[in-house]
């Protein structure tokens, strides 16, 4: 299974890991409006990196989720075993 297909299955089955997905395109999003203004004021300066300190939180427990799926997979016997959401 690719990454891609991990990834796929989980927004699929797992409601935290959507819930998740959904957080971090909204953080980007809003780090994509700050990155195109020529001049942040300091309070943005201070979103901006508060921002990508949660996209990067947010992105960790997504990849915590998806290991542990991962090894849940691969126990023998447990191949087929369904995601839990």
């Amino acid at each position: 299974m690719t990454a891609q297909d991990l990834r796929d299955l989980l927004l699929e089955s797992d409601d935290e890991f959507r819930e998740l997905a959904a957080r971090h395109k909204g953080l980007e999003h809003r780090l994509h409006e700050l990155s195109n203004r020529n001049y942040l004021s300091e309070p943005e300066k201070v979103e901006e990196t508060t921002l990508k300190k949660r996209k990067l939180q947010i992105k960790d427990r997504m990849e915590d989720i998806a290991r542990r799926y991962r090894e849940r997979s691969v126990i023998p016997g447990n191949a087929e075993a369904p995601a839990r959401g």
